[in-house]
Formats: structure tokens, sequence, C-alpha cells
């Protein structure tokens, strides 16, 4: 029997939470941090995967989508990956046109037929990036035996480029990025595969309680990833082997590109299954060897390897390098990974508050939600195999879990702000993809969470915009994209700087807005950057007034962009 002293701890406890609640929620009345504006802006998309009651793996595994500028005219449109049926394998993926009105009025239009995307297999996720250096951003889209490459066309239709461009797959493929690892202008592609998997490979599986349930990936033998090269002529070179990444099998779901160790050539970190994750170091664009375990990344604190499904990267103690976060299973904990030197890392999960258990992330990206210059954090989560207390109230899908939302108090610990985040995180959803980007170009990052069997939700920000901020849109010169992996400094004017890379990247099977912005505070001077280049030269660009996006090209004056403009 529990004694006094138990109980009367057990109280405290209870008072802390509550009281912890209430800070997290803020006063009355306070603004939610995001407003779930899917109804209103008309993003009318549900996602199915096809579950029968066979209880198949790709059922609970999928998926993704992404906030891409697919028509150039300046502001984000949203693609939307639908999985559908095993058997047969054809689903309809969605394309919403941003339809963002002079006085910012957030409204999409379904345009999918109209832009010609064909149905294709069961999906899972999507990369984004200009392939052909023309200035119109394509997409890869991945899913079970069915991944396809999307060229924009540039007058609003895309064109199904997988057969003559070498680039079908025939494998479980989770995430991909774009990066030019080989430093030649053109940007290559690396597929992250899960397991072997064919729905006529079903498997018996069962919960701790006997009952039938979803298997666990380590019944099926993972999958080596791919690296494609772009051979700039609108075709790839599949140079896995010779790269060294082919020897690494696993089961890969997350996948981010960065420059992890500071060389100035961009490496990839996987995150991998119940497997030790991967971090792809780039040998100067001619092989690439796993560093995971040297750097500290591989396992977490205790040695073990967990169940990583997301991942991102970025800068939350502001001292200028890449720290890493990974998504884990409910019975396991995220996990984050400070940079302590260059390219070598720590578990400082604990340290930083960001320990929990009963939740499985999948979808996370770091994110300045109150613009006050430190990095916040989002995060999806769903189960991945039955929640009992949901299977006796008789949930037909019972693997629903809340989001989470986390404030970087001052670069050292995160505390949850979820209850006062808004409805969308109160509500019990199978989250999956979180892709993060300025909706309305007021200023503020929005998101866009991927629920798996439900609906595409809209987290309009709420409180961003009203500290004073600055965005960034950088072109790689003379190719008429998005300079990728490109790090942008925000100097901080006796104070700490910003550093911010540009990506599309991370997450989970999602892309994200490739804009950078800088929270300021109350600063209202003129601001100056400096970005490091794909390649390693460093260029610096002052005068750069707050409130507004600007356009920043190699060997160019910045341009500034109206108000409420972002190209």
């Amino acid at each position: 029997m529990e004694d006094s002293c138990s109980r009367r701890a057990a109280a405290v406890c209870i008072l802390c939470a509550a009281v912890c609640a209430a800070a997290a929620q803020g006063l009355p009345g306070q603004t939610a941090v995001f407003s779930d504006r899917t109804a209103d802006v008309a993003l009318d998309f549900v996602h199915a995967n096809g579950a029968g009651g066979a209880l198949l793996l790709p059922e609970v595994i999928g998926a993704g989508g992404a906030l891409v500028d697919y028509d150039n005219d300046g502001d984000l449109d949203v693609f939307a990956v639908q999985s559908g049926a095993l058997e047969p394998a054809v689903s309809q993926s969605r394309l919403f046109r941003n339809e963002l009105s002079a006085g910012g009025r957030l409204r999409f239009t379904d345009v999918t037929a109209t832009s010609r995307i064909p149905p294709g297999g069961y999906g899972m996720g999507v990369a984004a990036g200009d392939v052909d250096n023309d200035g119109w951003v394509d997409l890869y889209v991945t899913g079970l035996g069915a991944s396809r490459l999307l060229r924009n066309n540039g007058d609003g239709t895309f064109r199904d480029v997988t057969a003559s461009s070498g680039t079908a797959d025939p494998r479980w493929s989770a995430s991909a990025t774009f990066f030019d690892y080989d430093q030649d202008g053109w940007l290559d592609l690396f597929v992250v595969h899960y397991v072997n998997f064919r729905a006529d490979m079903k498997r018996g599986c069962f919960s701790a309680g006997s009952a039938r349930d979803y298997c666990n990936p380590a019944v099926y033998d993972g999958v080596a990833d791919r690296l494609l090269r772009n051979n700039g002529d609108g075709t790839f070179a599949d140079v896995s082997v010779r790269a060294g990444v082919a020897a690494g099998a696993a089961h890969g779901l997350g996948v981010i590109a960065s420059d992890f160790n500071g060389d100035g050539w961009t490496d990839l970190y996987v995150a991998n299954d119940g497997d030790p994750n991967h971090l792809w170091l780039n040998d100067r664009g001619r092989r690439f060897t796993d560093g995971a375990l040297l750097a500290g990344v591989a396992v977490n604190r205790t040695g073990q390897a967990q169940g990583s499904m997301g991942t991102d990267v970025g800068d939350v103690d502001g001292d200028g390098d890449d720290d890493v976060f990974v998504t884990n299973l409910d019975n396991e904990g995220n996990v984050l990974y400070r940079q302590v030197g260059p390219g070598l890392f720590e578990d400082r999960t604990v340290e930083a508050g960001l320990f929990r258990l009963g939740l499985t992330g999948f979808g996370t990206r770091f994110l300045d939600y109150d613009n006050d210059g430190w990095l916040d954090l989002i995060v999806a989560n769903g189960a991945v195999r039955h929640i009992s207390a949901q299977v006796q109230r008789g949930d037909a899908y019972p693997l629903k879990q809340r989001n989470q939302l986390f404030r970087n108090e001052d670069g050292r610990r995160f505390v949850d702000v979820s209850t006062g985040a808004g409805a969308a995180f109160a509500q019990l959803r199978v989250g999956r993809g979180v892709a993060t980007g300025d909706l309305d170009n007021d200023g503020d990052v929005d998101a866009v969470v991927f629920n798996n069997s439900g609906p595409a939700q809209v987290l309009v920000n709420e409180v961003g915009a009203r500290r004073h901020w600055l965005g960034v849109l950088v072109i790689d010169t003379g190719r008429r994209r998005d300079a990728l992996h490109a790090r942008v400094t925000l100097a901080g004017g006796g104070g700490r700087d910003q550093t911010r890379v540009v990506r599309a990247d991370g997450s989970y099977a999602s892309a994200a807005d490739t804009r950078v912005l800088f929270g300021l505070g109350n600063r209202t001077a003129s601001q100056a950057v400096s970005v490091r280049w794909p390649g390693g030269a460093v260029e610096e660009f002052r005068g750069l007034g707050v409130d507004r996006y600007w356009v920043i090209e190699a060997g160019k004056p910045p341009r500034a962009l109206p108000p409420g403009a972002a190209r």
C-alpha cells in the first residue's frame, strides 16, 4: 500500500504539473500560439492509408508533404502525399495553390487536375529541389515501390520524368533529400529506404496482451539507401556503391543534409528505425564514410540504438554550429545531440528538458515561433502499435497522440508549452510529417501537419509577427535556384549572432520553406548578414531593413521586397 509520504509527494507532483501547465498557457485570454485554420483556408485533404484489417506495416508509416512555391508567385503552396490502397496501389497526391491576397488573406485552391500531376502508387513522402536549374522547383515523391520525379514545366504543370531520368526505385523509400554532394552545381538525390516489403509478405504480429497488432520493422530486412548523381542533362546515375552508402543496410526513415563537421562539404544524417543512425561524412565529393559512432550521434547516451523516425538540425544554443534532434518511439524518448566540438556531439536531452516518454515522434522542425531569436521545436506524434486504452474505447484506429511545442528559453533548456499552443495540440491524431514556412508572408513561421488516416492541418502562427523579424531568400546566382545549404549568419549587433541554413529537408518525409527567418525581438535598426556560400566563399550584406524579405545573390546588392511579398 502506498504510504502517506508517497501520497504527499504525488500530490506535490500533481500541483507542480498544474502550475506548469497554467504557466505554459499564459494569462487568461492570451492568444494561442497557433490557430487551426484548415477549414477557413480550404485545404481539403484527408490521408488514406488503405487499412483493411490485415495490419500491414506500410499503413502506419506514411505520409508527409511539402510547402513549395511551385508557381513562383511569392507564396507557399502545399503538396500533400496520398497513400491509398496497397492493392491496387494507385493514389492521387494533391497540389493546393496559395491564393494569398494583398491584404494577407490566406486561401488555397486545389489545382491537382490542372497541374497534370498523374496518379501514383502508395505514396510516403516528398523532397523538393530544382534539379535542372531552370528556376522552378521540382518534386521527388517517395513510396512503396513507386517513387517518382515530377519535373516542373514552369507553366503550372508537372511532367513525370521518372523513367527518362533514371530515378525509378522499386524499393520502399520513405524520405529523400536534394543536395549537391560533389559541388558541380547540380542537385543530386539521396533516397532513404525502409524495409524489404511486399503486400504478399504478411507477418502475424501481436501486442504484449496477445492481440493482433502492427509488426515491429525488425521482422523485415533493412535496405541500403541510394545516392543518385545528377548528370546535368536530365538524367541521374546510381553511384551508391562507388560512394560507399550502399554498405549501410538499415531500416531508414528520416534524412537531413548539412555540413556537420564544418569542412565545407555537405554530409548526410539518416534516422534509422531500430538500427544505429548513420552520419555519412562527405570526403570532398568522392566517397562517404559513416562517422556516426565516433561523432556521438549513432546511439543515445546509454549506448542504445533507437526507433528513430524524424530529424532536424539547427543551432539551438547560438554557438554557430549544428545541433541534431531525433524523434523516437514512445518507450525511448526523443534525443537532442548538442555539438560540443567540430563534428563531435553529446546527448544532452535530459539537460535540455526534452526527455519525455509516452509519445512516438515523427515529423519535427526547429522554428523560432515567437521571433525572440532562439530556435524552438515542434513535434508531430502518433503511435505505431495499438494504444490499449483506445482499443478498449473501441477506437477504429487506436494510434492517436497529441503533438508538442517546446519553447527554447535561453539556448540551454526547453519548456513544454503545448498546452498553450492551440487546440490542434490538444487533439488526438496520428501525426506524421510536419512542414514549416511563412504561409501568409507576415514574418513568422506557420506549419502544416500531415496526419496518417486523417486530415492535413494548417496551423497559422498568431504571435510571432508581434516582434520584429528579417526574412532572406538566398539565390544561387547563375543557377536561378535556392542556394541550398548556404549558411546565413545575422550579426548580433553587440549580442549573440544567429546562424541558419538554407534547407528544404529534414522533419519526416516532408519539405519546408527554404527562406530564412530571423527573429529580432525588439530590434528595429537595419541589420547585416553574412552568407557562406556552398563551396566556402563568404560574403557580407549590410543595411537590411527589418520586417520584410530580402533577396540575396552572390556579387549583387540585396534586393528588398515590398511588405507582404517574398519573391
